[in-house]
């Protein structure tokens, strides 16, 4: 075990991170050097830089998977090697790409009205007509007799 792990691990141990977070970071930190072949204290903002985008581009990675990396890094860099960087410019977390509200359909006289969860922050939706719903899901279109008799 090299010094540099070996210290990021105490350095992990004293701010009692979980055994599955130190592992994490630790797996992340040997994918790195790995990458580069060559020990992380070496490296600069630039290599860190073309290892997110390798991470991005070439591995495919979610956003989840390269924010853990992110957090690694940023935790050797900052706590264990005590660079003096700014690491919001440095080390950027990716951002997670926002969910739609689903969203449910009800007839009313040949209109199709979208019908939102209770919790939804949408304020009004306008009518989807058919045309435009028989682009939607054939599961969404194709409504039980029971929700059109009620209108």
């Amino acid at each position: 075990m090299t010094s540099l792990r070996q210290r990021m691990i105490e350095d992990m141990q004293v701010r009692n991170l979980s055994p599955n977070t130190q592992s994490s970071y630790v797996q992340q930190v040997s994918l790195l050097a790995r990458y580069f072949h060559c020990s992380p204290e070496r490296l600069g903002p630039v290599q860190i830089r073309s290892y997110q985008v390798y991470l991005t581009n070439d591995k495919k990675l979610s956003p989840g998977s390269i924010l853990i990396a992110v957090c690694a890094l940023r935790f050797l860099y900052n706590v264990t090697l005590h660079k003096d960087w700014s690491f919001q410019e440095v080390i950027p977390a990716p951002k997670k790409p926002q969910k739609l509200p689903s969203c449910s359909v009800q007839r009313r006289s040949g209109i199709f009205w979208p019908v939102w969860p209770a919790r939804s922050t949408a304020r009004f939706s306008p009518p989807v007509t058919r045309p435009a719903c028989e682009s939607l899901k054939p599961s969404v279109c194709n409504l039980p007799p029971s929700i059109v008799s009620a209108w």
